[in-house]
């Protein structure tokens, strides 16, 4: 009678103990949001590298950005050589939870095609301010590497 007893109360410990270290967690046991891990692959410096392109309407017109390359940090872009295409810098937010796309202050949405560690590959409606080649209206498809 006396083991059923010590067995009753070490089974009611045992139970307590899991009851009280099931109830205490992170405050956050969902982890990272979509956003924060998208953004883990997208902030830094992506140029054209070797694989990298801009496609204007199916055609390559890489050639009119030379030395094309973009930067994000945690709410800021940056460019250099992006003709009429983006701002030299300026501020963008996620346009939904999946991170699928993000809203330039210039109002363009920019949709992710593909991201990871070292590739991007994004598209955009650009309206175009005219003539030149640099910032011609139309559907962009730009690839970029780390």
């Amino acid at each position: 009678m006396r083991l059923l007893t010590h067995t009753n109360t070490l089974f009611v410990l045992l139970l307590l103990a899991c009851l009280i270290s099931a109830s205490c967690g992170s405050d956050d046991p969902s982890g990272p949001t979509v956003q924060e891990l998208t953004f883990e692959k997208l902030a830094g410096s992506w140029t054209f590298g070797t694989n990298g392109s801009i496609v204007l309407d199916g055609q390559d017109i890489s050639a009119n950005y030379p030395g094309f390359a973009l930067s994000f940090a945690d709410g800021t872009y940056t460019t250099t050589n992006a003709g009429d295409l983006f701002e030299a810098s300026g501020t963008w937010q996620w346009t939904s939870e999946q991170a699928t796309s993000v809203l330039l202050d210039t109002g363009v949405e920019v949709t992710i095609i593909d991201l990871s560690e070292t590739a991007f590959r994004f598209s955009f409606t650009h309206a175009g301010t005219g003539g030149t080649a640099a910032g011609t209206a139309g559907n962009y498809t730009i690839t970029l590497e780390k």
